[in-house]
């Protein structure tokens, strides 16, 4: 049995060795399924991969809504308004992003400003470059009170003395 020139390229190429018992068909008390008859039984069958079950579960699944099929006319005009709320966006991120670069660049103006033209030979500017005492025994200012979602039902404490060091 001979096969096709277009079989006989497709084995070649992903290098399927054509031999005898694979072109010529089996007969005889062989079966037709290659998986083992103890795993066919109930309970024994070798398990999918999890991940592509969990896929087809939430696919298939009743509560999953259908996929939405448009006409022509309701597709083009729903692409339309999403398009335009794409835009939208964009260009609010696009505002925001230049509001940010244009606050950056009034500081590092201000800064320079500071560091040049003070008069002081840049004194005021390295002194509030200074990061030395923000953290006092390396431990942020902002973790002194355990953060929270609302005020204390007590309020301000006025009472309260630091300890001192000994």
């Amino acid at each position: 049995m001979r096969l096709s020139p277009v079989l006989a390229s497709l084995a070649n190429v992903f290098k399927i060795p054509l031999s005898k018992s694979t072109i010529t068909p089996t007969t005889g008390t062989r079966s037709f399924s290659t998986t083992n008859a103890l795993l066919k039984r109930k309970g024994n069958a070798p398990r999918g991969d999890r991940r592509v079950t969990l896929i087809r579960y939430f696919l298939w699944h009743p509560l999953t809504p259908r996929p939405l099929r448009f006409s022509r006319t309701r597709f083009l005009r729903h692409w339309t308004i999403h398009r335009a709320w794409q835009l939208f966006q964009a260009q609010q991120r696009r505002a925001h992003q230049l509001e940010l670069q244009r606050q950056w660049q009034a500081m590092q103006g201000a800064c320079e400003e500071l560091r040049v033209g003070a008069g002081d030979g840049g004194k005021l500017f390295r002194k509030s470059m200074n990061k030395k005492g923000i953290f006092r025994d390396l431990f942020p200012i902002e973790y002194g009170r355990m953060q929270t979602e609302a005020p204390s039902r007590e309020g301000w404490n006025h009472e309260w003395k630091r300890m001192e060091k000994k």
